[in-house]
């Protein structure tokens, strides 16, 4: 049964790139080459798979994160760094730049995103306190700093941003930590 809902939600991925939320079970039992009523036998309904393809992903990028911090190789800024911009392997092409219309659309779903976007900062938030003992990371409340980081995440999720600015999330994600940690501007060293 594990197999078979982890398949499943494989294929809801497939088909979300393809279609975005507008898929149908058609879509998604032609993807899988399987029969509507064997998914419905595991999920109820398209919104009940939704939330289960949420939780699917941030628990990915959970396992992504203990890889990270299991990797002896990395410096504990790179790990920060790694952390903060987590996207599980083979994720990083999912099209999120979709997920900004699921607050209307979606209301169930789009608080699961914020929920799970809000949690979960246990290791990051250890990392960053680590990088403050070792004077690696600047006196800033770490608070905050989380506070902002999920503000700009949330913002991908409840505007067209990515998409007005045709950006991956993978790619925003990448500049937000960018700016969160090293600002804006150029080092006078390096202009």
């Amino acid at each position: 049964m594990e197999e078979q809902r982890i398949r499943i939600l494989e294929g809801v991925i497939k088909a979300f790139n393809a279609k975005g939320l507008k898929f149908t079970m058609d879509d998604l039992a032609a993807v899988l080459g399987m029969s509507k009523k064997t998914i419905y036998k595991i999920y109820r309904d398209k919104e009940e798979m939704f939330i289960a393809m949420v939780d699917y992903i941030f628990d990915k990028i959970k396992d992504s994160e203990q890889l990270i911090l299991a990797d002896e190789g990395l410096s504990l800024e790179k790990k920060i760094v790694m952390t903060l911009g987590v996207m599980p392997e083979g994720y990083s092409e999912i099209d999120f730049r979709q997920l900004y219309s699921l607050r209307d659309k979606y209301p169930q779903i789009y608080n699961r995103v914020e929920e799970r976007l809000e949690n979960g900062w246990e290791t990051t938030l250890g990392l960053l306190e680590e990088g403050q003992r070792q004077g690696i990371v600047r006196d800033v409340n770490l608070q905050l700093l989380k506070m902002m980081m999920e503000s700009s995440l949330e913002q991908f999720f409840q505007r067209d941003i990515l998409v007005r600015n045709n950006l991956s999330y993978s790619e925003a994600l990448e500049q937000v930590v960018g700016i969160l940690l090293n600002g804006v501007f150029i080092p006078e060293s390096e202009r």
